[in-house]
């Protein structure tokens, strides 16, 4: 096997940190079609792997409006999903490496044209012949005389772990130092967490996605135990530093907010959740990240880009310091 190429996703250490997005889910709500709305899809997933975002946070802006996204969208698939559900399943679909996506999804109509996207190809997207310390796998019906389980991890053969778990569970596989194919077979590998590879390794490990069921959700709901330590919102309404100038203090976990088509000021609006009179109190910091910009509007899928490259390197200068 070779080693896959590093394409400065590889970091010499291990890294506790992370990087979170939150994206409201009725922006496809406002496209013209499936098929458009499967693109903007595909535009978020790339950008999160571009910038080493380590989950996305998909949010129906509010209950009622979660009812009414689905009725008044302009295009019929997927009547019964609103925007969040729908956005979801496609970044879901696109984080997943393509050799296991025959194992862990069904056909569905919201997935039409998923294939046609853009790979997000990150380091865990691995080549049959590239090698890494970890793979992503899926375990397999048939099990090993000797307990445990078989794990299709993209390669020749399906490989032994000593874990015994469920047939059609996704599953982050340590491969050990030896690449040589021979001795890889003969012996049990192990399951491992799937943040392992990052606080261990310092591997971009891809995205998981989380469905808020509001934007107070993505707050109420967080995965993390102390939740997120230092928070940004976006907005044009927001404050205009240069980001040379910008200091993200020390952080654990953090989160950068985007709004709807509307923005996040109709987002606090739609919440019942919310009892604040300025959307901006949810944040440590609100910031408009594209001052004096020249269209009248700039799409969610594009402010992602543009905001992740203006915090690239005050996160990276505030990383430095640790």
């Amino acid at each position: 096997m070779q080693s896959a190429p590093e394409n400065g996703s590889k970091e010499p250490k291990g890294r506790s940190w992370t990087v979170s997005i939150a994206v409201a889910g009725s922006i496809v709500d406002n496209t013209q079609s499936l098929e458009l709305a499967s693109l903007i899809s595909g535009q978020i997933a790339r950008a999160a792997a571009i910038f080493n975002v380590d989950e996305i946070v998909v949010y129906d802006d509010s209950e009622r409006s979660a009812k009414l996204s689905a009725k008044s969208r302009k295009w019929k698939e997927c009547a019964a999903d609103t925007g969040g559900v729908f956005l979801a399943r496609l970044l879901q679909f696109l984080e997943t490496p393509q050799y296991l996506r025959k194992s862990l999804y069904s056909v569905h109509v919201s997935l039409k044209y998923a294939g046609m996207l853009p790979p997000i190809d990150p380091p865990h997207h691995l080549r049959q012949m590239e090698w890494l310390p970890y793979r992503e796998g899926v375990v397999v019906e048939k099990r090993p005389d000797d307990g445990g389980s078989f794990v299709n991890v993209g390669i020749v053969k399906d490989v032994r772990i000593s874990q015994f778990i469920k047939a059609g569970t996704r599953v982050t596989v340590a491969m050990g130092d030896d690449p040589s194919y021979k001795k890889l077979y003969a012996r049990k590998l192990k399951a491992v967490p799937p943040t392992e590879p990052r606080e261990k390794s310092g591997l971009y490990w891809g995205f998981s996605v989380r469905l808020a069921s509001s934007l107070s959700g993505v707050f109420t709901e967080c995965p993390f135990e102390d939740g997120y330590d230092y928070t940004i919102g976006t907005s044009e309404h927001g404050e205009q530093p240069d980001s040379s100038d910008l200091v993200i203090p020390s952080f654990k976990h953090l989160l950068i907010v985007f709004g709807g088509v509307t923005g996040l000021e109709h987002s606090l609006k739609e919440d019942d959740n919310l009892e604040i009179e300025e959307v901006s109190y949810l944040f440590d910091r609100y910031i408009n990240v594209c001052p004096d910009q020249g269209s009248r509007t700039i799409r969610t899928e594009e402010a992602i880009l543009i905001a992740l490259q203006f915090f690239k390197k005050p996160i990276q200068r505030s990383c430095s310091k640790r």
